[in-house]
């Protein structure tokens, strides 16, 4: 596989997220917005769906013989050996509240494997993104594009780790990991979601651990830490995004991290009331 059409899907990839993403923008913080909840309780709104058209629509016209993978909408298979996958509003929950910490994220694979990674927070209109032997960028605003960089810390009690949701841990038994990372790490936060992606390609935080994931929702990381040095890896340490959990690193914390992971071993989930 030449790098051209990665090129070319990364291109896309950057256009189309940022189209869908100023699409949301439309209904973000106004009074009327109706929300939704799907079968498994998690809200949708009228943007998520729309900023999904507005993808596919973009991805079907460059690449009509590709395939597509999107939370909304499910799957529409192609043949050109590529497939996109699609969450168009990663953070709803942050959306619904008008909180700007949500992102609309783009990856393309081929073979299984995601060769191009875009996540566009858009209400801070800034931007990452990174394919196979095309490095990975970020840029605000109308600003030239610039390498994005992972940090160098290299000691868990140094570092600042982010997490969604401490009750994410507790729904799969994971709930003295995070008791863990809080007594072994030196700063854990909650900027949470997609935001905290943004952060880690650019040297912010040093790592994302995440107990309860989508393949949408973590398929744009692997190509774009791959670019810098970072790392991606399942609880189980394999580097797989399909998982339903992530350890997300710049390179120097995984180790650690799945050590502490194994240390905490599982207890019993704790129902939401």
């Amino acid at each position: 596989m030449t790098a051209d059409p990665i090129a070319a899907r990364l291109r896309v990839a950057v256009h189309a997220a940022r189209r869908a993403g100023r699409s949301t923008l439309a209904h973000f913080q106004q009074s009327d917005l109706n929300v939704e909840r799907k079968d498994d309780g998690t809200p949708v709104t009228i943007a998520d769906r729309e900023a999904e058209r507005v993808l596919r629509a973009i991805i079907a016209d460059a690449f009509p013989g590709d395939g597509v993978l999107g939370e909304e909408f499910g799957e529409t298979p192609g043949d050109s050996g590529y497939r996109w996958v699609l969450d168009p509003i990663d953070g709803t929950k942050s959306f619904v509240r008008g909180v700007p910490a949500y992102g609309t994220l783009v990856a393309c694979e081929r073979a299984d494997r995601p060769i191009v990674g875009v996540v566009y927070i858009p209400a801070l209109d800034e931007i990452v993104y990174g394919g196979i032997g095309q490095g990975a960028w970020h840029a605000l605003g109308e600003a030239d594009p610039v390498p994005a960089h992972v940090s160098s810390t290299t000691r868990l009690r140094d570092a600042c780790v982010c997490t969604t949701s401490l009750g994410y841990f507790h729904k799969i038994g994971r709930g003295r990991a995070f008791e863990l990372l809080s007594k072994r790490t030196g700063l854990v936060r909650g900027w949470s979601d997609c935001y905290a992606h943004v952060l880690l390609a650019t040297g912010r935080i040093d790592a994302v651990i995440e107990p309860y994931v989508h393949y949408w929702d973590v398929a744009h990381l692997p190509p774009i830490l791959g670019e810098l040095g970072g790392h991606f890896a399942a609880f189980d340490g394999k580097p797989d995004p399909r998982s339903s959990d992530c350890i997300a690193t710049n390179g120097r914390l995984t180790g650690e991290l799945l050590t502490l992971v194994r240390d905490a071993g599982r207890e019993a989930p704790v129902a939401a009331e």
